[in-house]
């Protein structure tokens, strides 16, 4: 046989190459970017004010258009190495320390991260090594308030913790001071407090929890991923505040995302020490291969220099008076907003929210939290136009609805609580939402870890969770009954879906 010739490779075989992800042939720009725009379609908008959930939106024009283009000048540059791209510490500097600035103490040290998951890990993880260098400590523990957020228990997963789960007071929704004390033990690396909670937007007794922990010599962490750059701007503008930063005797570190209502494009954030010491359990360097050395601040290594530069040119672009004027304009907003939920009949408003989050519940005819109603009037809003995010029952606390409201929601208000009164109406007049107690009662009964594919996919189909023809117009009877199986079941379900969302 003749040999192939080099400039005529041989044709790859079978193995080499899945037909099925072979790329196309090439296309245009200006084919791709329109086919991006009608992807783009059919998610929930991310402007406007109507997406109550996952998005903030300072509602002011340029700032965008600003983001983007600081994007672009640093997109290329790497942000692991700052001793070839300075640039990229002159940044980091001027954003950690403007954040220090508002929240810190003198000699705070900290890191830009890609989000408040990021921040949150990076913290766990230092207090982990810390308690274990300082203290001896071998087998760590997570002391942590019910509602503290659900990325501590990824740090915990990922790094090795023991999670110790403490309730929350029912009725105000805030973290238990004394119930956390008694928590803590000599295996506690960190104890967290909230500002405010995601779930419920109630800011937690921080001075009290962070004295508590420091009594014992444990770390303290406060969670200001949502509030950490509003908060101290709606103080500014005029509102009491209770303190939650470093300048809380206890408080050792805190997160704070840019990406929320410093109002910086996904992925922005900054998690902050007391001092440069304790910073330094959040490193990882290795020397003992043939490489480079390694250091890495963060849990990434190569990122890209764009994310910290759009979030510094925002922070400069808006200053101190830019985020007050922008802090009082989602007061007003929650002042208009909470009067009219709390006057409406079979709304409850659940807590005292800080400012920006709301949660409320809808009760049924005894005076109760319904279920059904929540996640029908859920689906009406949706069908108005409107994304308010259904949040489930869990441990005696009542299934409710979130909203996050932000500068450009201000002028949205009184559209918004319009579409909620018919919302409620049309929500009361739909059949009861029931789960058949047996089916519920048969698939609580399985064990999550012995389940097949196979049979996770049956559940699923029979939730209404079909990846073939998609989700269901209206969540409320697939979201009835995941309210109604044990946790560690939704967890392996929802885990299905989402894998089966990503088919290759």
């Amino acid at each position: 046989m003749p040999r192939e010739s080099a400039a005529e490779p041989a044709e790859p075989t079978a193995s080499a190459v899945r037909p099925e992800s072979a790329l196309p042939p090439g296309r245009p720009a200006d084919r791709l970017l329109a086919e991006l725009r009608d992807l783009r379609a059919a998610d929930a908008p991310t402007r406007g004010g109507r997406t109550f959930a996952y998005v903030y939106d300072a509602g002011l024009p340029g700032v965008d258009e600003l983001t983007g283009a600081a994007y672009d000048v640093f997109a290329t540059v790497n942000a692991l190495d700052p001793t070839v791209f300075p640039s990229v510490a002159r940044l980091e500097n001027d954003v950690v320390g403007a954040v220090s600035a508002i929240l810190g103490v003198p000699g705070a040290q900290g890191s830009f991260t890609s989000g408040g998951t990021e921040s949150i890990l990076l913290a766990v993880k230092t207090a982990r090594d810390h308690a274990r260098t300082v203290r001896g400590v071998t087998r760590p523990q997570l002391v942590l308030p019910s509602t503290a957020h659900a990325a501590f228990h990824k740090a915990a997963h990922y790094l090795g913790l023991e999670t110790v789960v403490v309730p929350v007071d029912p009725l105000t929704f805030r973290a238990d001071a004394p119930a956390v004390a008694n928590a803590v033990t000599e295996r506690t690396a960190l104890v967290v407090a909230s500002a405010p909670s995601y779930a419920h937007g109630v800011l937690d007794p921080v001075a009290e929890i962070a004295a508590a922990a420091a009594a014992r010599g444990v770390l303290c962490h406060v969670d200001a991923c949502v509030g950490g750059w509003f908060l101290p701007f709606l103080a500014r503008a005029g509102l009491p505040v209770e303190p939650f930063g470093l300048s809380v005797p206890g408080v050792t570190s805190i997160s704070v995302d840019l990406h929320k209502y410093g109002y910086a494009h996904k992925g922005a954030s900054v998690v902050l020490y007391r001092d440069a010491e304790l910073r330094r359990h959040q490193y990882f360097a290795y020397a003992d291969w043939p490489g480079y050395p390694v250091v890495n601040p963060t849990a990434q290594g190569t990122k890209s220099g764009g994310l910290l530069a759009q979030a510094w040119a925002v922070l400069h672009h808006l200053g101190h008076d830019g985020y007050t004027a922008l802090a009082r304009r989602v007061a007003l907003a929650a002042d208009q907003l909470l009067p009219a939920l709390r006057a409406m009949d079979g709304v409850r408003v659940l807590g005292d929210p800080a400012g920006s989050l709301i949660a409320f519940t809808v009760c049924g005819p005894a005076g109760t939290p319904d279920l059904g109603l929540v996640l029908r009037t859920a689906d009406e809003m949706r069908e108005r136009g409107w994304y308010l995010q259904p949040q489930l029952s869990c441990d005696g606390l009542p299934p409710n609805l979130h909203l996050t409201l932000t500068p450009a929601t201000s002028d949205r208000v009184e559209p918004l609580l319009a579409d909620l009164a018919e919302s409620l109406v049309a929500a009361r007049v739909c059949e009861p939402l029931t789960v058949d107690p047996a089916a519920a009662g048969a698939a609580a009964a399985l064990d999550p870890d012995t389940l097949t594919p196979k049979d996770v996919a049956s559940l699923l189909a029979f939730a209404g969770l079909d990846r073939e023809q998609g989700l269901p117009a209206r969540m409320a009877p697939v979201l009835a009954l995941l309210d109604a199986l044990p946790s560690r079941l939704k967890e392996r379900m929802l885990t299905e879906f989402v894998g089966s969302l990503f088919r290759v």
